[in-house]
C-alpha cells in the first residue's frame, strides 16, 4: 500500500497530540520552563537544517520573495482566522490564538525536512516504509511535547502531513521520471535549509524573543524547487 508510511505518520501524531493534550494539567511555572526547553531545541534543530543548504544566496532570495507573497496572502491571518474558526466549534474560543500557532508549529516541524521528502518518495517508488515508519516515531513523541505546551491545535497538524506525504508517494514515479537523481537531491537540501530557518524562527517565537510571522514565508518552499530548476536549467 502506497499511503501506509504516511497515513501511520498522520495516526501517530493524532495520537501523540491527544496524550498531549491530557498531560496540559500541569503548572503553569513548569509548563512555561519546559515550552523554553522545547522552543531552544527547536531553534538548534533549525541551525542544523539551515545549514544544509548548497546555495545561501538562493535560500536567501527564496524566503525574502516568499515573505513578500506570504504577506500580500496574508497566510498567517487566515491561519488564526482557522483557529478561531476551530476554537468556537470546539467550545474554547479563548484558545484558537494557540491553535493556529500550534497548528503552524507542529505543521513546519513535521513538514519541512529530508524525512517527509525522501521516505515518501521510497514508499511510492519502492513500497519501503521504513523512513516514514521511523519518522512517525519522532513525529508522535514530538506532537506529545509540543501538544501539551501548544495544545489541541497540533493535532490538526497531521492533516496538511499527510497531503503532503501522500501526494509525493502518488506522485513519486511522475517526479523521479522528470526529475534526475541529482536534482531532486539539491532541491531536497535548499527546501530544508529554508525550512530550517523558519524552524529557527518558530523556536525564537516559543522562546518569547520578537514574534515571527512563520506563516507567510511559506511560498518559499515552492519557490526554492522554482529556482533550483530554473539555476539548473540554465547551467
Amino acid at each position: 500500500m502506497v499511503l501506509l508510511g504516511t497515513l501511520v505518520n498522520g495516526l501517530t501524531i493524532i495520537i501523540g497530540a491527544y496524550i498531549g493534550v491530557k498531560l496540559q494539567r500541569i503548572p503553569e511555572k513548569m509548563k512555561e520552563t519546559v515550552m523554553k526547553a522545547i522552543g531552544l531545541a527547536v531553534i538548534i534543530l533549525g541551525i542544523t537544517m539551515a545549514l544544509e543548504g548548497q546555495e545561501f544566496l538562493l535560500v536567501i532570495f527564496s524566503l525574502a520573495l516568499g515573505g513578500i507573497l506570504g504577506e500580500r496572502m496574508n497566510i498567517e491571518g487566515k491561519l488564526n482566522q482557522l483557529g478561531g474558526v476551530l476554537g468556537k466549534r470546539m467550545k474554547r474560543g479563548s484558545e484558537s490564538s494557540n491553535i493556529a500557532e500550534g497548528f503552524v508549529a507542529a505543521t513546519l516541524l513535521f513538514v519541512v525536512g529530508a524525512m517527509a521528502i525522501i521516505g515518501a518518495l521510497d514508499s511510492g517508488l519502492r513500497g519501503d516504509h521504513s523512513v516514514l515508519l521511523t519518522k512517525s516515531v519522532l513525529d508522535g513523541f514530538s506532537s506529545i511535547i509540543f501538544a501539551a505546551t501548544l495544545g489541541i491545535g497540533v493535532m490538526f497538524s497531521s492533516i496538511p502531513v499527510i497531503l503532503y506525504q501522500g501526494s509525493i508517494a502518488l506522485g513519486a514515479a511522475y517526479i523521479v521520471a522528470f526529475v534526475p537523481e541529482e536534482l531532486l537531491d539539491l532541491m531536497v537540501s535548499e527546501i530544508t535549509a529554508v525550512g530550517g530557518i523558519m524552524i529557527l524562527a518558530i523556536g525564537l517565537n516559543i522562546v518569547g524573543i520578537k514574534p515571527v510571522r512563520v506563516a507567510n514565508l511559506l511560498p518559499a518552499i515552492p519557490l526554492a524547487v522554482l529556482f533550483v530548476f530554473i539555476i539548473n536549467t540554465i547551467a
